[in-house]
């Protein structure tokens, strides 16, 4: 049986801006010193190509069908962070609430989504893939209209990408990331997340 990483660990480690990724000596524990963030408000971009595909609508937009496979699919890359030991710590998280799942499926099934775990008023953005053109794209900017609905104040990457940057992502300086997340976690969201958002 697979071991897990406690959720009250966990969710203690992130609380303090600290998050697990697997690695080859086992699990190991990071807080960057310049954190990764997507806004909220409108500095969040969305590309013109890809305001054409969402006006297509090409996918149906569910939440929290399959959280293990998003995850799955997620790991499925030359270099992988998620290891079983992470897969079932989150998969964990995701029975208690407290970790979701963005999802585009389509007549051939799941063609791409993200996952992250929600603490107060922060999301914490853990990994994406996409199977078809802009489906993981499509979550995100899926994610941001409910997170901006439910009255969340922060949006956590992590680190800082090209990909990321395109929609807005910036760094934050450690010290004003703690006093962002201790403010953001003591914010109660108004709406729940969703199971479904209908094709």
């Amino acid at each position: 049986m697979t071991s897990i990483i406690p959720p009250e660990t966990l969710l203690h480690a992130y609380a303090n801006g600290i998050f697990p990724m697997a690695d080859d000596g086992g699990i190991g524990w990071y807080r960057p010193q310049r954190r990764g963030i997507l806004p909220l408000d409108n500095h969040f971009h969305i590309p013109h190509g890809l305001k054409r595909a969402l006006r297509g609508r090409p996918f149906d937009l569910r939440w929290n069908t399959d959280f293990a496979d998003v995850m799955t699919r997620c790991a499925e890359r030359p270099e992988t962070w998620i290891d079983p030991v992470i897969h079932a710590s989150y998969c964990q998280l995701h029975h208690l609430g407290f970790a979701h799942s963005v999802e585009c499926w389509d007549d051939s099934g799941l063609q791409g989504g993200l996952y992250g775990v929600s603490l107060g008023g922060a999301f914490f953005g853990e990994s994406m893939f996409s199977r078809k053109t802009d489906a993981s794209k499509i979550a995100l900017v899926e994610l941001v209209r409910h997170l901006r609905e439910a009255g969340f104040a922060l949006l956590d990457t992590q680190w800082l990408t090209p990909h990321l940057a395109q929609f807005g992502g910036y760094e934050m300086p450690a010290k004003r990331y703690s006093e962002t997340l201790a403010q953001a976690i003591g914010i109660q969201p108004t709406i729940p997340f969703p199971r479904w958002i209908g094709a």
